[in-house]
């Protein structure tokens, strides 16, 4: 899956040694030839635990974990919807992701100046979304009247497009973000053909002070983040920087050792990672054998035939059955021919809707 993250944030708040931190713990580039990515595109994997059980139960040739995509997006300043600093570059960047993961400064550090003077989370926070309220708004603006005019004539598409914008145009000017909009499915068909920048799901990373890191409870910062983003049932997920860049240049036993050292039970880099890959939408499903045990993305709803067409498009078109097992059902069998014998692996069809953690082998013929 080709679904990215864009990371943004204002200077000075930790943002470019998150993405370091990413690019240096980065999944190895062997493992996908077919991906052509940017100097400013990190691809990290995503942890899960599943995959090192099932290689355990297999023993595989080679284990492949599936992937994930952070994008660095330009630095912005106030006034960026107008093209100030490099505005321009950081709204076609926005507009190229599929989610946002805003990251906020939420320590004091007396050698780091801060952008605007002072340490203001959710001054931060409102500053990016600002920008992205008015480009959105001029967005909408261009299209406002001409679908007006339409809609006068009675056109029946034009009326519900401008009921739309007009809900839209109106909480945008109240400094709303369409994403805290209510929409019916219809109308959400409409909304989508906008592109709107303030449509794509937010997480905000508070980027803290090695010190409080393992007591983030305890930072006033934090907490505001946290208020704010409960108000449009965002998650946040507390991260240091400084410590994740330290964290990507050791070995998983080296990673295990320090985070136990420090009393974390998991990374901040890990737990951005799956919160991104929820926020978007995506689960995985395995497939299993001698030669490989891989993990896949799909997007959650997705039929068995499409997600077998991740693999290959063979695998789509002549998609056949899924022979299919959940991994906790095959945990607790031991084996796949143990599962095979309780009865735990089904035969399923096109119309199945693959589940996360599913361990598939699919059935074509071409």
């Amino acid at each position: 899956m080709s679904l990215t993250a864009g990371i943004v944030g204002l200077p000075n708040v930790g943002k470019s040694t998150l993405f370091n931190a990413i690019t240096q713990a980065g999944a190895e580039s062997a493992n996908y030839p077919f991906c052509t990515i940017d100097p400013n595109v990190g691809i990290v994997e995503v942890p899960d635990k599943r995959l090192h059980i099932l290689t355990e139960f297999v023993k595989p040739k080679k284990t492949i974990p599936t992937a994930f995509e952070f994008t660095d997006i330009a630095g912005i300043v106030k006034g960026a919807s107008k093209g100030e600093g490099l505005g321009n570059q950081f709204l076609s960047h926005i507009r190229q992701v599929d989610a946002i993961c805003h990251v906020v400064r939420c320590f004091q550090d007396e050698n780091i100046t801060h952008v605007s003077g002072k340490i203001d989370p959710i001054d931060d926070i409102e500053i990016i979304n600002l920008e992205l309220i008015l480009a959105d708004l001029e967005t909408v603006n261009r299209r406002f009247e001409r679908v007006q005019k339409l809609a006068r004539q009675k056109d029946k598409e034009a009326v519900q497009e401008f009921n739309v914008l007009e809900k839209i145009k109106e909480g945008l000017e109240n400094e709303k973000p369409a994403r805290a909009l209510d929409f019916t499915e219809e109308q959400m068909k409409i909304v989508s053909q906008l592109h709107l920048l303030t449509t794509k799901p937010v997480l905000y990373a508070a980027n803290v002070s090695e010190d409080e890191i393992t007591r983030p409870d305890e930072n006033e910062y934090v907490q505001k983040v946290k208020e704010f983003a409960a108000e449009e049932n965002a998650e946040v997920i507390v991260v240091c920087a400084k410590i994740e860049a330290e964290i990507a240049e050791l070995d998983q036993d080296e990673k295990a050792m320090f985070l136990d050292e420090l009393g974390i039970a998991e990374s901040g880099l890990d737990q951005l990672i799956k919160a991104s890959y929820d926020l978007l939408g995506l689960a995985t499903y395995f497939t299993a054998g001698e030669q490989e045990v891989r993990a896949w993305t799909f997007r959650k709803g997705m039929k068995a035939p499409q997600a077998a067409g991740i693999i290959h498009t063979d695998f789509e078109r002549g998609f056949i059955r899924a022979e299919t097992v959940s991994y906790d059902d095959l945990v607790e069998a031991g084996s796949m021919g143990q599962a095979r014998e309780k009865g735990k692996v089904r035969l399923e069809g096109k119309e199945y809707l693959v589940q996360d953690g599913d361990v598939i082998h699919f059935r074509f013929n071409v």
